[in-house]
């Protein structure tokens, strides 16, 4: 193993035990030291890695987003829209409604009103790229002629409102127990009805 891969390892291990360590202490419940100690070694060796905690959570972030964005990439948007759509729901619904992606959420949101600055990135690298790809698929749809949608951003907006449907809240506030993948196809599959009814060909 070169000295690169085991740089790579580590990193991986430091950031896989700050998750756990977020997910349980909140972010101002958790300290480097208490995250040295998950992972059975000292402080000196996160700040080899990273420079404060804030720097260690925004990997976290960033880790989470690059592989949402490896999800996302395997939907194909070359079939019917409804075809299309679906591929693009049933990722994103089953990243978002994952126990790290809920979790990850709760923390993010609280830090936010202290630390705007993380809650602006991660809606940069994340969520906002995502929508962005889908405003250029649903207005490319327009422009075609399958699709009816007078504007693309609000269409977009809809869509994923749609998609995630209370499941969402009810998650965030505890209330239910993340979905199975049959349940998120359902849903799924329930959006994309929808969202055809509402702006397929000859909806207007």
């Amino acid at each position: 193993m070169t000295v690169a891969s085991k740089r790579d390892q580590q990193r991986e291990a430091i950031i896989n035990a700050a998750r756990q360590a977020f997910f349980e202490g909140g972010y101002t419940g958790t300290s480097m030291s208490s995250i040295a100690w998950r992972l059975g070694g000292s402080k000196g060796t996160l700040y080899n890695y990273f420079r404060n905690k804030e720097d260690l959570f925004v990997a976290l972030l960033l880790d989470f987003c690059a592989r949402w964005a490896n999800h996302m990439r395997g939907a194909t948007m070359q079939a019917s829209p409804a075809e299309s759509l679906m591929a693009f729901a049933e990722p994103y619904l089953t990243q978002l409604f994952s126990e790290e992606g809920v979790r990850l959420f709760g923390v993010l949101v609280a830090e936010s009103h202290r630390n705007p600055r993380l809650g602006r990135m991660f809606y940069e690298i994340g969520p906002v790229r995502g929508s962005e790809r889908l405003v250029a698929y649903l207005e490319a749809c327009n422009a075609q002629g399958v699709l009816s949608v007078p504007s693309g951003a609000l269409a977009a907006s809809q869509f994923l409102a749609l998609c995630r449907g209370s499941t969402y809240l009810e998650l965030l506030l505890n209330l239910t127990s993340p979905p199975s993948s049959t349940e998120i196809h359902t849903q799924a599959a329930q959006a994309v009805g929808t969202f055809m009814r509402l702006y397929g060909a000859g909806s207007r």
